[in-house]
């Protein structure tokens, strides 16, 4: 099972570059990118920093994805 989101939604739908992102998360432009391509899972407060500044809950941006057999 691996944990997929969609933060690169929110942020085009947002207008936002990953600098600015990562600026009003308080993290990496870096951290952005690693999340954007599934290779890094966030902290509860990074999640939960994200999911305030989108205004839509946690689990919007997270979720499950099963992986195929």
């Amino acid at each position: 099972m691996a944990i997929e989101n969609n933060i690169k939604m929110y942020r085009a739908k947002y207008n936002l570059t990953q600098s600015e992102l990562a600026k009003k998360v308080q993290v990496t432009r870096q951290t952005i990118i690693s999340l954007e391509k599934g290779s890094y899972v966030p902290s509860l407060e990074l999640a939960m920093n994200l999911s305030e500044t989108f205004n839509v809950s946690v689990e919007t941006i997270f979720y499950k994805q099963e992986e195929k057999e």
